[in-house]
Order: C-alpha cells, then sequence, then structure tokens
C-alpha cells in the first residue's frame, strides 16, 4: 500500500501527468504491478479524484504492529513492514498525499474508517494541545 501511495503521490506532484487516474487504471493490465490494492486505489480515485476529502490519517490497527514485533522476537527482518507502520505514526501526526492514498485503500479492502479531512484538523489540535500540556499518549486523549 505505501509503496503505491507514494507512486501516486509522485505522479499527483508532477506537470507531466494530466490524468493520474487514467495512468494508474492504465496499470492494472498488461504490467507487472497490477493487484488487487491497485484496483482499489483506482476505485478511490474514481470517488475523488484528488482525494481531496480524506485525510492523511491511517490509524494503527494492530496487524503491522503485530507483524513487526513476531518478526523481531523470529529474527526475521521485516524493513518494508516497519516502514510502512512508522509511515502510518507519521499520518498521525501531518496531514500526507500519500497517507490519504493509504487510508483511502485499507477503507476499499476492510472498511478502516477514513477520518474526514475536519475530523483530522480536530484531531492535530488535540495531539497538539496534549504535546503542549506534557501529556503521555496513553493519559490524554
Amino acid at each position: 500500500m505505501q509503496s503505491y501511495a507514494e507512486g501516486w503521490e509522485l505522479l499527483e506532484s508532477v506537470k507531466v501527468v494530466d490524468n493520474v487516474t487514467e495512468v494508474l487504471r492504465s496499470w492494472r493490465e498488461g504490467t507487472v504491478i497490477r493487484s488487487w490494492l491497485l484496483d482499489l486505489l483506482v476505485a478511490a480515485l474514481d470517488d475523488d479524484d484528488h482525494l481531496a476529502h480524506i485525510a492523511g490519517y491511517a490509524k494503527d490497527s494492530g496487524e503491522g504492529r503485530w507483524t513487526v514485533e513476531a518478526g523481531i522476537e523470529h529474527g526475521v527482518a521485516m524493513p518494508a513492514i516497519t516502514a510502512a507502520l512508522f509511515a502510518r505514526f507519521v499520518s498521525q501526526q501531518d496531514d500526507s498525499p500519500a497517507m490519504r492514498a493509504v487510508a483511502a485503500m485499507r477503507n476499499q479492502f476492510g472498511g478502516m474508517p477514513c477520518a474526514p479531512v475536519v475530523r483530522r484538523r480536530l484531531l492535530q489540535r488535540q495531539t497538539s494541545a496534549s504535546r503542549e500540556l506534557g501529556c503521555m499518549s496513553h493519559i490524554c486523549p
């Protein structure tokens, strides 16, 4: 998911590509990167072509954390999953186009809730206020 999200963000930022959704749609057939996740990203972009209504916030639901912990326990390196897990943590701090794409795909495949942009700004304010008060995340909401 993270790789697709970062690729989408790059395509969104270049001036050479006029219709990013159509580029991604073309990758769904006859390429080595076709996948169900790409189908889900295209479906999300069909609903909101710049994902403007989705905050770049992806909650850590536990699966990635459990997988990284199991990798550590068994001595198996998991750099991509670990990086994706930390990207979720980053998403909870700053709004990011890549994390909007990750949130959209997670919503498409598993019904994981997407935080609306307005709610995201409220979450940012609450987190900032908690940090200013010196609150620990497990104590302050």
